[in-house]
């Protein structure tokens, strides 16, 4: 059985224990379809069978290219693309059942265009990024329908509260955005309201299913809100020079996600991260060639940066995992 420590590094090592504690926390949390899984925080068909198996079997993804290897690995049961697309033909071949979120004339027409049968309406709730203004979604609802459309309901991602640490704070974020959420709903009907995110998922009472992902690996921006999920992910990373005030190990930009932050080393503190490197003051001697634990501040963009996922216990690879939903 290979040890850890005898992989290359950066390598993204996945603690087997913590993983498990996460996904059965979660399903406690919200069984069967109360939550929608968001693979684009994992990128894996091999995470995502595991997911299924617990009783989640629909799921939430970020790109066309997601889709498609959903359906392959007979994940298909029932996929949502939280995303507007302008060309939906992929999306129409593909052997599932396929929602598309919309919230234009044009997207609207891609969908119906590129054969797909269900849309939902995807509603701005307070995160400047796609979504129509709530008073505009029973019109579209009406678009999508003379299209030849099914309107399932409606979606709508509180990501501006997400990350909230303050809870009583990110609660009234919520109940704000979920009062425009459901505001539109009443106009367009259906039986989906879609919503939410690990960071939201116990404190939104309105959506019908929850689009949470980050909880099954989390990550250091997630860790402060105090949730009930472990930290599960981290890159193995080898110190290749040692100064006096500090150390550098092979693992920067390329193989970390940033926008969240810098990054936590063990017993140490980062000063800053570089293409390949990253700096830090360690909190005990280290020499060339120490191995160290690397946890990013953002899950979803680190894991895009890599091709296989180590499955470890007690600090052996159980079993490798391809990061196989990568790309558009």
């Amino acid at each position: 059985m290979t040890h850890v420590f005898e992989l290359q590094t950066p390598a993204v090592i996945i603690d087997a224990d913590a993983l498990e504690q996460n996904l059965r926390t979660m399903e406690q949390a919200l069984p069967g379809g109360k939550l929608r899984p968001h693979v684009k925080a994992h990128k894996c068909t091999a995470l995502a069978a595991r997911q299924a198996a617990l009783g989640h079997r629909a799921f939430t993804c970020a790109t066309i290219s997601e889709m498609e290897g959903m359906a392959r690995a007979g994940l298909g049961h029932d996929l949502l693309l939280a995303n507007e697309v302008l060309d939906a033909s992929r999306l129409g071949a593909i052997d599932a059942r396929v929602t598309v979120a919309v919230d234009s004339e044009a997207t609207i027409a891609a969908a119906a265009a590129g054969g797909v049968d269900e849309v939902l309406i995807d509603v701005n709730v307070g995160l400047p990024r796609c979504g129509c203004a709530p008073e505009d979604a029973g019109h579209l609802a009406e678009r999508a329908r003379a299209h030849g459309l099914v309107v399932r309901g409606v979606m709508g991602y509180e990501g501006h509260a997400a990350l909230v640490e303050d809870r009583v704070q990110r609660e009234e974020l919520v109940a704000s955005a979920m009062e425009r959420l459901r505001s539109a709903h009443a106009d367009v009907g259906g039986d989906v309201i879609s919503a939410g995110a690990t960071g939201t998922y116990d404190c939104n009472t309105t959506a019908t299913e929850i689009q949470a992902g980050s909880y099954a690996l989390m990550d250091t921006a997630y860790e402060k809100l105090e949730l009930p999920f472990r930290p599960a992910l981290s890159i193995l990373a080898r110190v290749v020079s040692v100064s006096q005030d500090y150390a550098v190990a092979d693992c920067g930009l390329k193989a970390l996600g940033m926008d969240h932050g810098n990054p936590r080393v063990e017993s140490g503190r980062v000063w800053f991260c570089s293409d390949e490197h990253i700096t830090f003051a360690p909190g005990s001697k280290l020499d060339v060639g120490a191995r160290i634990r690397v946890w990013p501040a953002h899950i979803d963009p680190t894991i895009a940066y890599h091709e296989r996922l180590h499955l470890a216990s007690d600090d052996h690879v159980v079993d490798v995992w391809e990061v196989d939903l990568r790309g558009w």
